[in-house]
């Protein structure tokens, strides 16, 4: 019990530094989403590996933005192979093709999650959506990519392509809960604070669209009764978009 009390501990000192180094940060990213969807722009999300579970946690869920067009390519994800998808973000070029499919415009943001920053996926995502005219916030560990070579060939990181970097805090290597005597750490952070910040930006979006007197086209739970049509015409509205 006293671990899990320390552990619990630990989590919260994590969140209340989140919270108040990045919540001016959030912000500033939610003016660039709302700007963006009164023009009529796109929200785009994009990670790879664990952090692909960020970008699940806003789309087509409970008090999640319709709005939101998640790039969730399923190999770029964990549950087909361990190393697969570790080595498929380290290939140059990748991401442009990924890009070519999406009708990606000046009016469009794109937020891309990576704890490293480091590889040549996201960093490329990044680049590739400035070069059509979008904006780009960038969700990563600063601990860490400063700490850590690039693998993109032009040596550059996520957070240096980005217009905007919200830190997640994490230590160097995610892990960072040291537990008895054991000296490796245990429990990575970057998903865990990675989903309170685009919770935060949700919230966010939120307030200053219901401030201007727009609809918040938010999600109902599937499992309340008399929301599959709100969410219906929610996916026709949105969806439909891509």
């Amino acid at each position: 019990m006293k671990e899990l009390s320390g552990y619990f501990d630990f989590l919260k000192e994590k969140l209340n530094d989140c919270a108040e180094t990045q919540m001016e940060l959030i912000d500033e990213a939610a003016d660039l989403i709302v700007d963006s969807f009164l023009k009529g722009g796109r929200f785009y999300a994009f990670g790879t590996g664990h952090s692909h579970m960020i970008v699940e946690e806003m789309y087509t869920r409970a008090g999640g933005l319709a709005f939101i067009q998640p790039i969730l390519p399923p190999e770029m994800m964990l549950h087909e192979m361990p190393d697969k998808s570790s080595r498929l973000e380290r290939l140059p070029g990748y991401a442009k093709a990924l890009l070519d499919l999406y009708p990606v415009s000046q009016k469009d943001v794109f937020l891309i999650i990576s704890n490293s920053g480091r590889n040549s996926v996201p960093v490329e995502m990044a680049m590739e959506a400035k070069k059509r005219g979008a904006k780009v916030i960038a969700l990563t560990s600063m601990k860490h990519t400063t700490q850590v070579t690039s693998r993109q060939k032009d040596g550059i990181k996520l957070y240096e392509a980005a217009d905007l970097v919200l830190d997640n805090q994490a230590e160097y290597g995610d892990a960072a809960y040291y537990v008895g005597n054991w000296n490796v750490p245990v429990a990575g952070t970057s998903d865990f604070i990675g989903i309170a910040i685009v919770q935060a930006l949700t919230v966010a979006i939120a307030s200053k669209l219901a401030a201007m007197g727009e609809e918040v086209p938010v999600f109902r739970s599937g499992n309340v009764d008399g929301a599959e049509e709100v969410n219906q015409r929610l996916h026709q509205k949105y969806l439909s978009k891509f």
